[in-house]
């Protein structure tokens, strides 16, 4: 399959950078271009694999790993890695808070200008990052999202993603077919836009849409779970993909998007205390 592009129907939020503005900054010396935010829970069996391939894939990315409060050897794990590249942020969440957390941990701490986000079971990919960063450099997109070309999950599971992707759709009209797929990558000035929330990193292209910023998805490359196990059932997922939703669309009803601000240069800026 070929991009998709979405354009968003609403205006672009004020405050975000234009692809020009962006395309022209200039790096700051040592600082990464791109940070790499992967999320690890329980996942002991899964850490130093993932890592490896990461930093092989990315030596000049940042890698933040966060652990979301495992109960096993997963910090440990990632501990081991810190001396293997330039640019590795270690987190620690002390309480498990879920996955929308530990993403958003990741995303607050980034320094890079591009921020990647995939997941730590690896099923994800890490040789697609580039891709993701060149789509997103190259063409007017803001926001690149991966889309599982050959899933390698049950039959119940693509069953049910499909579903769920589709009511999702026609709720809040994101224009995405596959948000379960964690790879994504967008400025780090679009973390402004997001409001933290339990389940959070499944509506991210719909808080993007509503921010008025165009989005592509373009194919990434699945794999079979090798190691650990997946924390949620298709029925859990449900249950908690209607909640949510029901959340996510009043968020967005009423969540404030500034238009373009007019300031008149000819007055000085006045204080709250001018006004007493």
């Amino acid at each position: 399959m070929s991009a998709a592009n979405f354009q968003s129907p609403f205006p672009k939020s004020s405050g975000l950078r234009s692809r020009s503005d962006s395309d022209n900054d200039s790096p700051a010396t040592n600082t990464p271009r791109v940070s790499v935010i992967v999320p690890f829970y329980n996942e002991e069996e899964c850490v130093e694999s993932v890592l490896a391939e990461i930093i092989k894939c990315q030596p000049q990315a940042e890698i933040i790993a966060i652990d979301d409060g495992s109960s096993d050897s997963t910090w440990e794990k990632i501990l081991s890695f810190k001396k293997s590249t330039n640019y590795f942020s270690p987190i620690r969440l002390t309480q498990n808070r879920g996955q929308s957390a530990a993403v958003y941990a990741g995303l607050r701490a980034a320094v890079g200008d591009i921020t990647v986000l995939m997941d730590g079971d690896g099923q994800n990919d890490p040789a697609d990052i580039d891709q993701l960063v060149a789509e997103l450099s190259s063409s007017d997109a803001d926001v690149v999202c991966g889309r599982r070309a050959k899933r390698q999950d049950t039959w119940s599971r693509r069953t049910a993603s499909k579903v769920a992707n589709s009511i999702r759709r026609m709720v809040v009209h994101d224009g995405i077919s596959d948000t379960g797929c964690s790879l994504k990558a967008f400025p780090k000035d679009c973390v402004e836009l997001l409001v933290p929330f339990n389940g959070m990193h499944r509506f991210l292209p719909a808080v993007f849409t509503h921010a008025g910023l165009k989005l592509i998805e373009i194919d990434v490359n699945h794999r079979a779970r090798t190691a650990g196990d997946s924390k949620y059932t298709n029925w859990d997922r449900a249950l908690r993909g209607i909640y949510d939703l029901f959340g996510i669309r009043w968020l967005l009803n009423r969540k404030i998007i500034f238009p373009e601000l007019s300031q008149n240069s000819d007055q000085s800026p006045s204080r709250i205390d001018d006004h007493k």
